[in-house]
């Protein structure tokens, strides 16, 4: 071996070692008992599958399910619950390796989070429900209804997450695609998520806004914090090593038998033609565009998202097509 060889060897070791002494120094945080935006909303826990998981309801009236995204948590949904709740029983839950959720050793592939969210729908035997999600969540929802879940009445996707290999999270920033994209690539993959810094983590999530000041700096530190809870970024890479399944899920979109809307930023990472054909999969469907925002559409246009919500609900036979 060259005397370059080694030294490259003993570089990549030396880098390796140093991860795994960052990461045993990052600070553990701690479980939140409240919610610092929603001071009137309970903190609640509830056991699906034999995982505990964190989940909020609030609010009186139709059903309605807020799912999030990959690598967030329920508290994406700050900006958009407390008026919501004036109008509906609002449900949140954190997914099992996200959030304050615990992270249970699974695969983390799009099938444990369709099992997962059926599960918590059957543990708080909600009814008649409005699905809700972003990203993973708006696929969730998606594949639940076409799969006819008896708990769902409506869907409502926003910026679903079905469109590998074209576009992904690597998309949001040059961060994350020096982070990310080499996750699945053996030992650096993992020793890139251990270095990660607070820099690094806000530069990723800020690629998910239209405008940076969207995600407000509580938010940005909460998720930074998440991330440094035992076996959490083990759990992320997990989820990254599937991430080309989520596209499967398409397959199934002919079976939606019931109300659907597909939302999307017109800053979304999905391109416009996976857009559409998404729209063409999924029989009846109405499909609405929202200027000005991006991936995270509850922080971006808290306002227009809540709107179109109530009003899809009370009448799910609007327009096709439309632009706000």
């Amino acid at each position: 071996m060259s005397a370059f060889a080694v030294s490259m060897l003993a570089g990549l070791v030396a880098l390796v070692l140093l991860s795994f002494i960052v990461e045993g120094l990052r600070p553990r945080p701690k479980r939140p008992e409240s919610l610092p935006w929603g001071p009137g909303i309970a903190v609640k826990y509830a056991e699906i599958c034999g995982i505990r998981v964190r989940y909020l309801k609030t609010g009186a009236g139709p059903n309605l399910v807020l799912l999030h995204t990959l690598r967030t948590q329920l508290d994406i949904f700050q900006k958009v619950i407390p008026d919501l709740a004036g109008t509906f029983t609002v449900y949140s839950y954190d997914y099992p390796g996200h959030g304050w959720s615990d992270i249970p050793d699974a695969d983390y592939a799009p099938e444990d989070f369709y099992r997962w969210t059926a599960a918590f729908l059957d543990a708080l035997d909600i009814e008649r429900a409005t699905l809700v999600g972003i990203s993973i969540g708006g696929t969730i929802a998606l594949v639940l209804a076409a799969r006819a879940n008896p708990r769902i009445d409506r869907v409502i996707a926003i910026n679903p997450y079905d469109y590998w290999p074209v576009g992904s999270i690597r998309r949001s920033s040059t961060v994350a695609r020096l982070i990310l994209g080499p996750a699945g690539v053996p030992i650096l993959g993992a020793t890139l998520m251990r270095l990660r810094s607070r820099y690094v983590s806000d530069r990723i999530m800020e690629g998910g806004v239209a405008r940076a000041d969207a995600l407000s700096p509580a938010l940005k530190k909460e998720l930074y914090d998440v991330g440094a809870r035992p076996r959490h970024y083990q759990a992320f890479l997990r989820l990254l090593s599937h991430e080309a399944l989520w596209a499967d899920g398409r397959k199934a979109y002919a079976d939606i038998g019931i109300p659907t809307l597909l939302v999307y930023g017109n800053k979304d990472w999905a391109p416009v033609a996976m857009r559409e054909r998404a729209r063409a999969l999924i029989p009846g469907v109405t499909m609405t565009t929202i200027e000005g925002g991006g991936h995270f559409l509850s922080l971006d246009r808290p306002r227009d998202l809540t709107g179109l919500i109530t009003r899809f609900i009370a009448d799910a036979s609007g327009t096709r097509a439309t632009t706000i």
